[in-house]
């Protein structure tokens, strides 16, 4: 069964988070092996360009359903006024660091490229704060104070996701939920390095 792009598709215009999925979409053919690498960048470098639903559907028609699931995004339950905020590293470097907000929801994409969240100064805004990361042939490291009730949850096709945290979880510390979606990636949630190791690599740097 194959998604046929619709007539009225041409005329509705795409959001950022539409694009993401379909890169996803796209990624996780890859690993299966439907598409060639060559042909993963092709859809991606479209993907980024289309403006319409019709033009992102048409980059998935010839993928199975079973495989990839529904080629447009339907509304999520997070409600409207939630502030959102996204970090996007495709073949390139993205860092969020130091004093900052951090949003209930914190989506990441990283495609060939880097990206690092570091909550270790951050305030955050929600008792449980979600992270939603996608990464194909890319990886993302997430930051984290000891003792934080960090949640990894999601899939790693021909990738991997890792907690790196060691001391137990403080009484009513905050929740950190990293939500991923890797495919030949890499997603690591590690504490802050200790000065004295911090000052070693900078040395050696």
């Amino acid at each position: 069964m194959q998604l046929e792009p619709r007539d009225d598709d041409d005329r509705i215009r795409v959001s950022d988070r539409e694009r993401e999925h379909i890169i996803e979409l796209l990624g996780t053919a890859t690993g299966e092996g439907r598409l060639t690498l060559d042909e993963y960048e092709d859809r991606v470098t479209l993907a980024h360009a289309a403006r319409t639903r019709g033009e992102l559907a048409r980059l998935t028609h010839d993928l199975p359903v079973t495989a990839t699931g529904p080629a447009v995004v339907q509304p999520t339950s997070l409600s409207p006024v939630e502030p959102v905020e996204k970090l996007t590293a495709v073949f390139g470097e993205e860092t969020r660091k130091g004093r900052w907000r951090v949003p209930g929801l914190l989506r990441t994409l990283s495609v060939f490229g880097s990206c690092r969240v570091d909550l270790h100064e951050a305030e955050l805004q929600q008792p449980v704060t979600v992270i939603e990361a996608t990464t194909v042939f890319g990886d993302l490291t997430v930051v984290v104070p000891e003792g934080t009730d960090v949640r990894l949850t999601g899939s790693a096709i021909f990738g991997s996701k890792t907690s790196k945290m060691r001391e137990p979880v403080r009484p009513g510390a905050p929740v950190v939920e990293v939500r991923t979606r890797v495919v030949f990636g890499e997603v690591t949630v590690r504490p802050p390095r200790k000065p004295w190791l911090k000052q070693l690599l900078n040395d050696i740097s």
